[in-house]
C-alpha cells in the first residue's frame, strides 16, 4: 500500500489535459495572445504559455479562457518544484485564479476542474487536518465540472484518483473524516476509482497518466489480469514528453512484475 501511494502521487499534474474552454470564451482583443499562448502550451511550453496567459490577464482581469488556463498551468508547474513552499507559492496562484474563474461562471466544467486540481494541489502538501477538510471539497466541483460535460477525461480522472485516496485513508484519517465530515470516505471505493479512471481513458485514450494511475489501482486490489492489459495498453501509445517517457518506463516495470 505505501509503495501504491508513493506511485500514485508521483507527478500529480503533469500527465493532465488543460482545460479546453469553450467557444466564444475568448474576449474580444486578445485572441491573438491567445492563441499564441495556446500553441505554446500545445508545444509544452508551460512557462512561456503561463506568462502569456498572465499578460492577459494583467490588461483584462474577467477573460474567462486566460484565467482557467493560467490556473491550470500554475497547479502543473507547482507540481514540479521540490520545496514545499515553492509549490504552495504556484498552487495558491492557481487557486485564486480558478476562483475568479468560478466566480464569472459557476456551472461550467473548466471553471469547476480547476478547482478541484487548485485544491488537490494544497491538499497534497498540506498537515493532514487541513488535507482532509480540502479533499472534502474537492468532490462537489469534481461532481459539477461532470455534470455540465460528461466527457472531461481530466475530471473523470482527477474524480478516479479523489476516490481512490478516501477509500484507502488511514485509521486516524477515518476517524477525523467521520467526526468532521460524516464519514464521507464510507462513500468511496477502489471499485469506484476504476471505473472514474475508465471514463477519462474512455474520453482521452491518449493520456498515459491514466493508464498509469489506473494500472496501480488494479494492482493494488490484485486484479493481475485487468492490470496486465491496462499496462499493455498503456505501451502503445505515441509519446512526447519526458514525463510521459518516465511514465512509460514505470509502465514497463510494473508490466514485468505482474507478468513473473
Amino acid at each position: 500500500m505505501k509503495r501504491l501511494f508513493k506511485a500514485i502521487t508521483f507527478i500529480l499534474i503533469l500527465g493532465l489535459s488543460a482545460p479546453a474552454v469553450k467557444a466564444g470564451a475568448a474576449e474580444s482583443g486578445y485572441d491573438k495572445l491567445l492563441q499564441r499562448a495556446e500553441q505554446l502550451l500545445s508545444n509544452y511550453k508551460d512557462s512561456e504559455a503561463l506568462t502569456v496567459y498572465e499578460e492577459v490577464l494583467a490588461a483584462a482581469p474577467d477573460n474567462y479562457e486566460a484565467l482557467c488556463k493560467a490556473s491550470f498551468l500554475h497547479s502543473r508547474i507547482g507540481d514540479r518544484y521540490n520545496d514545499d513552499s515553492r509549490k504552495m507559492e504556484h498552487f495558491s496562484k492557481a487557486k485564486a485564479y480558478a476562483s475568479h474563474a468560478y466566480e464569472i461562471n459557476p456551472t461550467d466544467d473548466e471553471s469547476n476542474y480547476v478547482m478541484a486540481l487548485s485544491l488537490s494541489c494544497i491538499a497534497m502538501i498540506s498537515g493532514p487536518k487541513q488535507r482532509l477538510s480540502v479533499t472534502n471539497q474537492i468532490k462537489s466541483f469534481l461532481d459539477a465540472a461532470l455534470a455540465d460535460n460528461q466527457e472531461n477525461a481530466a475530471a473523470w480522472h482527477l474524480l478516479g484518483r479523489w476516490y481512490y485516496k478516501m477509500a484507502n485513508l488511514n485509521f486516524a484519517e477515518i476517524a477525523a473524516s467521520k467526526m468532521l465530515f460524516g464519514g464521507v470516505c464510507e462513500k468511496a471505493s477502489n471499485e469506484d476509482a476504476v471505473k472514474a479512471l475508465q471514463m477519462a481513458i474512455k474520453y482521452n485514450p491518449q493520456n498515459i497518466r491514466y493508464y498509469y494511475d489506473l494500472a496501480n489501482v488494479l494492482q493494488d486490489m490484485n486484479d493481475h489480469k485487468a492490470c496486465i492489459s491496462t499496462l499493455e495498453q498503456a505501451l502503445t501509445l505515441h509519446l512526447e514528453t519526458r514525463e510521459e517517457l518516465e511514465l512509460s518506463r514505470r509502465c514497463k516495470i510494473m508490466l514485468q512484475e505482474q507478468v513473473r
